[in-house]
């Protein structure tokens, strides 16, 4: 991944406090901050803004002593490759439970990459505590600071030194050139592996345990010099499966995913076909008004592929006409057959939301049109002109002398004209109706 921004990684053993200073830092609740150990499992990124001065910020799930738990040794990993990525770590200690030897593992970990560390004793909150990090000077450190990532005690002197150790101003990438593309779909649909194959390295922690990816993780990557931002998200479940308060958080998280994207990807297992959950995630998409590609993953696992794809290809057609316009791909995330696929068609949507037609065009195509309009009430539909206001999603709005006339069904009715012309492919099209009386 390439990063013109200095990268700032918040790291520790578990349950030290990293998400609620990640959090403190960007004066918002982002990362998941729960009691118990393990919540943060992939890294998180986040933009970041200090006395001018920009930075990515990395929240990680915590370094684990050697373990055979998959899951403790994947985060353990994502950890290291945070500390390796960035310019400068911020370690954190916990002041309350005292130096521990995972703490000496730690430090003497960090200590062989040669990155300016900053050494932090948390969970200080007066000056009459500070006793509490004496201990954390056997470790051989020079500095300590004390913190309070919860309440803010410290945090002032710490940001300064942060500050202090970026790097020279970097030329900056125009984020608003670079798509955004959310992943989304249920849990254990193969979205983290899909991340995995599009950065060509192992990004995210991959676990055939649904539910493994709990935050919304964002990542640059390129394909043919063109940059994309990928944002993979917690899966999406069913309100009835939602049992914790921190399962209901994710869900949020995957809905603000969506929010943020500009075109999202819904993934749906080839073998299971379109579920009553993946409509209504497409619907959430349409409804947030965002392209979207459907993609029908594991595909190297179905039997008799033709006669599936044909199935599939019906499947569409009726869970997910209200979609009609989104492409789909099978593909296979595991093998990456097919995957790289995605870019040209995200390409192709970002140009369709973009388009804007000019109002003269679009009047030469609405008299063609007019006379196949309904009459209301035995009376004719006039339409007197209509003009696009807006893109991202494209949307058009009719001046006419009966809006009562234009029903849900004559809205679609039009809309499929529309798209008959220009296709607006992979992106939802909005109308609106405006009554003007005749002059």
């Amino acid at each position: 991944m390439v990063m013109a921004t200095p990268v700032v990684a918040i790291l520790g053993r578990p349950n030290v406090g990293k998400s609620t200073l990640f959090n403190r830092i960007l004066r918002s609740r982002v990362a998941i901050v729960e009691d118990f150990p393990g919540v943060t499992r992939d890294r998180l990124y986040r933009e970041v803004t200090w006395d001018d001065r920009r930075f990515i910020l990395v929240d990680t799930g915590g370094l684990f002593a050697e373990t055979d738990d998959p899951i403790n040794v994947a985060t353990r990993r994502q950890s290291l490759f945070a500390a390796e990525e960035a310019d400068i770590i911020i370690l954190l200690f916990d002041g309350k439970e005292g130096l521990t030897p995972l703490d000496r593992e730690i430090v003497d970990l960090l200590r062989d990459l040669k990155k300016p560390i900053i050494y932090v004793v948390n969970k200080i909150d007066s000056p009459e505590k500070e006793s509490h990090m004496l201990e954390f000077y056997e470790l051989g450190i020079d500095e300590l600071l004390p913190l309070s990532a919860a309440g803010g005690y410290g945090f002032s002197d710490l940001m300064e030194r942060v500050i202090s150790l970026l790097p020279g101003e970097a030329e900056e990438r125009k984020e608003d050139e670079v798509p955004r593309i959310a992943i989304v779909g249920r849990p254990n649909v193969g979205k983290s592996t899909l991340v995995n194959a599009l950065l060509s390295k192992e990004r995210m922690i991959v676990s055939p345990i649904p539910g493994t990816t709990r935050d919304s993780v964002d990542s640059l990557c390129s394909y043919y010099r063109r940059h994309y931002l990928l944002i993979d998200t917690a899966g999406l479940r069913r309100k009835s499966r939602i049992a914790y308060p921190v399962e209901r958080f994710m869900s949020l998280r995957a809905i603000n995913s969506i929010e943020r994207a500009d075109v999202v990807l819904l993934m749906v297992d080839a073998r299971e076909g379109i579920t009553e959950q993946d409509q209504k995630i497409a619907s959430l998409v349409d409804r947030y008004g965002k392209g979207l590609i459907i993609l029908f993953n594991k595909w190297d696992l179905v039997e008799n592929p033709d006669e599936r794809y044909r199935q599939l290809q019906r499947e569409m057609s009726w869970k997910l006409h209200f979609v009609g316009y989104a492409p789909f791909l099978t593909i296979s995330a595991n093998t990456r057959k097919r995957a790289t696929k995605v870019f040209p068609l995200i390409d192709e949507i970002m140009e369709e939301r973009r388009r804007r037609i000019p109002t003269s065009e679009l009047n030469r195509f609405i008299r063609e049109i007019e006379p196949s309009l309904p009459a209301y009430r035995g009376r004719k539909t006039k339409i007197y002109y209509i003009t696009q206001t807006g893109v991202e999603p494209p949307q058009f709005v009719f001046f006419t002398n009966r809006p009562e006339s234009f029903k849900p069904e004559t809205i679609r009715y039009i809309e499929r004209l529309i798209r008959a012309r220009y296709p607006f492919k992979g992106t939802p099209v909005r109308i609106y109706v405006r009554k003007r009386n005749r002059e």
